[in-house]
């Protein structure tokens, strides 16, 4: 069983992936680098991770949002997040990733931060 269920749904021309369980080192984190790779691989780059179901999240999985992040800017798009837990919003404000991502609280906000 694994320890995290990403389920992708689309907005118009952006792709939404909501994720839910653990993003840790090994398959979490694996998974979501491979969900955001197919993304990339079919054309779509405008992404929105959904983070609101994420009950935990380690240093590992903290390196693929931001090697996601990487991979889709060299694509030329955009990856934000959505729905930060108190947890991850901690984490990414010790580590300073704050700054780097677009954090949005609703989804209609981070949909139309998109044109």
């Amino acid at each position: 069983m694994s320890d995290i269920t990403i389920s992708e749904r689309q907005a118009g021309d952006v792709t939404i992936l909501d994720l839910s369980g653990k993003v840790t080192i090994g398959e979490g984190s694996v998974a979501l680098r491979n969900a955001i790779r197919k993304l990339l691989g079919d054309g779509k780059n405008k992404i929105v991770l959904n983070l609101g179901n994420v009950g935990y999240i380690d240093s590992s999985g903290i390196g693929e949002l931001v090697s996601s992040f990487t991979a889709v800017k060299k694509e030329g798009g955009t990856l934000k997040l959505l729905h930060l837990t108190q947890k991850i919003q901690d984490l990414l404000a010790i580590t300073k990733l704050l700054t780097v991502f677009d954090t949005f609280d609703d989804e209609a906000s981070a949909l139309s931060s998109f044109d």
